[in-house]
């Protein structure tokens, strides 16, 4: 099994930016951990919110990056 985030715009809709790290992981816990280090650089970046999904199946849709 493979974690990865997909980027999103407030609408939900992907980011498919070239420049923007396509990283894979081996647990929840380091997908989240990453996010955890990095979601300022994505969100200066122009991602809105991230879905994490395992292998294919979605883990956890729409989170936010931004501060309520």
């Amino acid at each position: 099994m493979t974690w990865r985030w997909r980027y999103e715009n407030a609408n939900g809709g992907e980011v498919t930016d070239g420049l923007l790290p396509r990283e894979i992981f081996a647990s929840q816990a380091d997908a989240e951990s990453w996010l955890g280090e990095n979601w300022r650089t994505l969100l200066s970046s122009g991602v809105e919110q991230v879905t994490l999904l395992e292998d294919d199946k979605v883990e956890y849709r729409g989170m936010s990056l931004r501060v309520e």
